[in-house]
């Protein structure tokens, strides 16, 4: 397994591998006879039971009919296989060893994916910010810890924007753009920056008009991991107040990929795109 691999937010997995394995072990069988029950490989029991690898639905079915599990256990079971394939992970549990582990494990998961499309309606990226700008936002998402090496691991990422064979798409709502974490001048040196930064030729920059129709419902910002390295299937981490809700299940990526799609309908890219960019940053000029 790789590091990007192993490190991806999936607690919800560890505990149906875990919990799969303990009523496999109950029921006194071993893992090649789960195997022959469920249809599936003795490696894949192996990956399920450590947690990485998400059963079907049958396949976890035929797992407590073989286990003969009492049907507490089963419901148990599949309501953990359903978190598991949309993981949620309580942002407690992300922030537990603080905003710089944080933006380690964000950018173990980047260095996995070659295209990145970020969706925001409320903020800056991570990505394009300033360290001025970021400072602001980290000091937001927990007041009472120290933003500085959350600053400079945050600043470590973007690295990546300037790595040979990554691509990069971020649409962002005017709101995103006005939003002012801090004092105005703040607000302007990172559009300056932005406005710098979007020109790179692996970059794709849409802006939506706050007067734009729209074709979609701008319910949280969201960002979709594709093309990745080794094989590994695309997913989706959107960001609620509670929770980062993590998807790879087909389904659930391609939900976000229609969104996407319907919010560059009322996007505009270029020269249009910077020009708000702009006369947000210079109202006066």
């Amino acid at each position: 397994m790789s590091e990007g691999q192993s490190r991806e937010p999936r607690p919800q997995l560890a505990r149906l591998g875990a919990e799969l394995r303990r009523v496999r072990m109950l029921a006194g069988l071993s893992g090649r006879q789960i195997a022959q029950a469920t249809g599936l490989s003795q490696p894949t029991v192996s990956r399920i039971e450590r947690g990485a690898s998400v059963p079907s639905l049958p396949e976890l079915t035929a797992w407590a009919d073989a286990a003969e599990v009492s049907e507490d256990r089963r419901a148990l079971l599949l309501g953990l296989g359903e978190a598991a394939v949309n993981e949620v992970t309580p942002l407690r549990d992300r922030t537990s060893g603080g905003l710089a582990a944080v933006q380690e494990d964000v950018r173990t998961l980047e260095a996995t994916a070659r295209t990145l499309r970020n969706f925001q309606p409320g903020i800056v990226p991570g990505l394009l910010q300033t360290a001025a700008y970021a400072r602001s936002i980290l000091s937001l998402a927990d007041q009472a810890a120290s933003p500085a090496e959350a600053v400079f691991a945050r600043m470590a990422r973007q690295e990546i924007l300037h790595q040979a064979g990554r691509s990069f798409e971020f649409l962002l709502t005017e709101a995103a753009l006005r939003y002012r974490p801090g004092t105005r001048a703040l607000r302007t040196a990172q559009l300056d920056h932005l406005a710098a930064v979007v020109t790179l030729e692996n970059i794709s920059f849409g802006v939506i008009p706050a007067d734009a129709e729209m074709h979609a419902i701008t319910r949280c910002g969201f960002v979709l991991y594709e093309d990745r390295i080794d094989d590994l299937p695309p997913f989706v981490i959107a960001e609620t107040p509670h929770a980062s809700v993590y998807a790879n299940d087909p389904a659930g990526v391609q939900v976000y990929r229609d969104q996407l799609a319907a919010f560059r309908e009322s996007a505009v890219y270029g020269d249009e795109a910077l020009k708000i960019v702009r006369r947000i940053a210079h109202p006066r000029s």
